[in-house]
């Protein structure tokens, strides 16, 4: 199964790719959507279009989204909704499946804590995929752990 995990935002949207062979999870791609120069309206198109040429690059089975966390202000929450619906919208587009996670349970399912931080989950990834160095930038290495997250819950044994 091949896994795209994205870290929704509307200047930087993180994505992953990663392949899951049994228990194996292996790293085919990851990155960032820059489109922080834009207005909002051409950010969103630029977001969509590179997730589109993700998903057309690496055909991915199914799409695991980071949800909206609480405790944030409205004019924030509003943000990352636009955001993930980018995300939604490619991913639904491609005739994906798509999970959705929060932050909480994506930093558990990692690091076996929900309010872990971003450093420790970074270091985990790290781990996980037995990657040479920390994955970057930030919006990519969350990207990653959305999509082990969800291999995760696909009842992958012995991952973490």
């Amino acid at each position: 199964m091949r896994v795209l995990g994205i870290d929704p935002g509307t200047r930087i949207c993180g994505y992953a790719v990663v392949d899951l062979d049994g228990s194996d999870v292996k790293v085919v791609d990851y990155g960032v959507v820059r489109s922080s120069r834009h207005p909002l309206p051409e950010r969103l198109c630029v977001i969509h279009r590179g997730l589109a040429a993700v998903i057309e690059r690496h055909r991915p089975d199914v799409a695991a989204v980071e949800g909206i966390f609480h405790g944030v202000n409205a004019r924030t929450a509003l943000k990352i909704g636009e955001g993930r619906g980018i995300a939604l919208l490619a991913a639904a587009e491609a005739g994906m499946e798509v999970a959705e996670y929060s932050p909480a349970v994506v930093k558990k399912a990692v690091v076996g804590s929900g309010r872990a931080h971003k450093s420790q989950v970074q270091q985990m990834v790290r781990i996980i995929l037995a990657l040479p160095e920390l994955p970057s930038p930030e919006d990519a290495a969350d990207a990653l752990a959305i999509a082990i997250c969800h291999c995760h819950r696909q009842g992958v044994e012995g991952l973490l």
